[in-house]
């Protein structure tokens, strides 16, 4: 609840006038059983036309003062409440883009989705509920108490031994209800990882004729959150019944205790009347609080898990580091840089003998600025976790990264990840034009935009489009071939002629001559740039200034091709498999 309270506190002045007014609405409506009881008892008997017009009159402006300060009230609150949560997913939305590996491994994408949707629902509505119904609901108990203590205190004692054992009854299940919500909303982030990796491998699905097993998989997902739903719900409706059969139990007993009341001339017969009334608006309170109760349990437990994504926000600032210029004048240096995914107390990640395998072991390496560096090796070798480091979306467990001579750690996020233009294998394409996917939201001119195309040998294709750069790719440019998703990929790295080009498998998809044609056009027209590239084919890499070969999280050779052919037979095996 903390959270909520919170990202509240800016919007301070606005919610007390929304509560301020819903008081004023809940007032009026409190007066008018109390109007109703004087003109029956008072103002009829007397039969003065003028006075019972006048207190008619009131009692009509009592009601529509009621309804309106309410309305007004209603509606300032559900703005209200639209501008925190639009607040809290904002910056979930901000920490999510920004979080380390370790977190976002941690988190889990399918948790984020419910957490940005479902959680920050369940916070919009207890920030409704915190300015309208904790109001009324309230006043209408305590007021109704009050009000029914005015007129009669030997009835109104009826309500007052009742109120302590229906507000146990709400705090104790309240209480129990709050551990079974985050239950559920942890059930919901399996249901949701489940439909995203259907929704996104229903080729695979369909192809293997697996719907079916599928189908029964999200459904024991299913089955198991409606469970956990069906159990909180239950919990958390356990009061209303009760408060319910207690209000009637009092309700029936002040009619009896009133009745006798009246026959013995100790009181008036609107009196009755009014409690009448008074008793439904309590009623209606009591059944509020409840409603509250449940609302806040489900918004607590969500709160709770927004907050943990957000807490993470400062991540980026805990890991800096002073950023003093350490000796040695290579542009990008790894010094004794060895890593591994997760930690022991997470329990994830594969262990040999109890111990973590390394993904990085000891990786010692430097280039020199508008240098290449072509990086090979077998699947798993570490490769792409090397390039993780270097754009720090992750951090070294041990060793040093340095850019420029300074610590990686010591760079502002943003400066640090300028420098990068980085074409990964299978990265994404938004469902936009051509021209904004390579763009990508940087200021770059047409001519910017048609160079890096024809460097990555995406012109020729894009080109043939009738509509050009303004063709619409479909998500993950699912009405693209492979080949011209990976081009176009690479157009987006190039356009901004970073410092520092990563391509990281990212011509997989390619014929020989097309990635041939494209590796000799970076060369020519992106000299300045520091190229880093990652391949499986040594063709690829072997007019590299320097060429890595990895295996095992290990850099078993290092030097250029003809060194690597003479002393690495893993390598010289590798280019006579390929090239026989």
């Amino acid at each position: 609840m903390k959270l909520i309270f919170r990202y509240m506190g800016k919007y301070r002045a606005a919610i007390f006038l929304a509560v301020f007014i819903k008081l004023v609405g809940t007032m009026f409506e409190l007066t008018l059983p109390y109007i109703l009881e004087y003109m029956i008892d008072h103002v009829v008997p007397a039969k003065d036309m003028k006075t019972v017009l006048f207190w008619g009159v009131l009692m009509f402006v009592a009601t529509i003062c009621c309804r309106q300060f309410n309305v007004i009230a209603n509606t300032r609150a559900i703005f209200n409440a639209h501008r925190v949560s639009y607040d809290v997913r904002q910056d979930l939305f901000r920490v999510s883009a920004n979080l380390s590996g370790d977190s976002f491994d941690e988190v889990g994408l399918p948790s984020l989705i419910s957490r940005m949707t479902s959680d920050s629902y369940n916070v919009q509505s207890a920030v409704q509920q915190l300015q309208s119904l904790c109001v009324r609901a309230p006043m209408m108990l305590f007021g109704g108490v009050i009000m029914t203590l005015l007129m009669d205190p030997a009835l109104a004692m009826i309500l007052i031994v009742m109120l302590p054992f229906l507000i146990a009854v709400v705090l104790i299940v309240s209480s129990k209800g709050i551990p079974m919500y985050t239950k559920v909303q942890q059930k919901l982030d399996t249901v949701v990882r489940i439909m995203r990796e259907n929704i996104t491998g229903i080729r695979v699905v369909k192809a293997l004729s697996k719907a079916s097993y599928e189908k029964k998989r999200f459904g024991r997902a299913n089955e198991e959150m409606t469970a956990c739903d069906v159990k909180a719900g239950t919990v958390m409706a356990i009061p209303g019944p009760f408060m319910q059969l207690c209000l009637n139990v009092g309700l029936t007993l002040v009619v009896i205790l009133g009745a006798e009341r009246v026959n013995e001339g100790l009181m008036e017969p609107g009196i009755i009347l009014a409690f009448l009334t008074y008793f439904n608006m309590i009623t209606m309170g009591v059944m509020g609080l409840n409603r509250i109760f449940m609302s806040l349990s489900k918004a607590s437990a969500s709160a709770d898990r927004i907050d943990e994504v957000i807490s993470r926000g400062n991540e980026w600032i805990k890991y800096d580091i002073p950023g003093e210029a350490p000796a040695g004048k290579a542009f990008i240096e790894f010094r004794d840089v060895s890593f591994s995914y997760g930690s022991e107390s997470r329990g994830d990640g594969d262990f040999v003998g109890g111990v973590r395998e390394k993904a990085l072991d000891h990786i010692n390496f430097s280039i020199e600025k508008g240098q290449s560096l072509g990086i090979i090796g077998p699947t798993g070798c570490g490769k792409t976790s090397l390039v993780n480091l270097l754009l720090r979306f992750y951090d070294a467990g041990e060793g040093r990264i340095l850019i420029d001579g300074k610590d990686v750690k010591s760079y502002e996020r943003d400066e640090l990840r300028r420098k990068f233009g980085v074409a990964f294998q299978n990265d994404m394409i938004f469902k936009d034009t051509l021209r904004n996917n390579i763009a990508f939201g940087r200021n770059l001119t047409d001519a910017d935009l048609s160079a890096a195309a024809k460097d990555a040998q995406a012109f020729e294709f894009i080109d043939a489009l009738e509509d050009g750069f303004d063709h619409q790719a479909d998500i993950k440019g699912a009405n693209l071939s492979g080949g011209q998703r990976q081009r176009l990929l690479v157009s987006r790295a190039l356009a901004g002629r970073p410092e520092i080009l990563i391509l990281d498998d990212s011509s997989s998809a390619l014929d020989y001559k097309t990635d041939s044609d494209m590796r000799r056009a970076i060369k020519e027209h992106h000299s300045d740039s520091t190229l880093i590239l990652i391949a499986q084919r040594v063709s690829s890499v072997m007019n590299m200034d320097r060429i890595m070969v990895m295996d095992n999280g290990k850099c078993i050779a290092y030097g250029t091709h003809n060194e690597l052919m003479e002393n690495c037979a893993a390598y010289r095996e590798t280019y006579e498999m390929q090239t026989s």
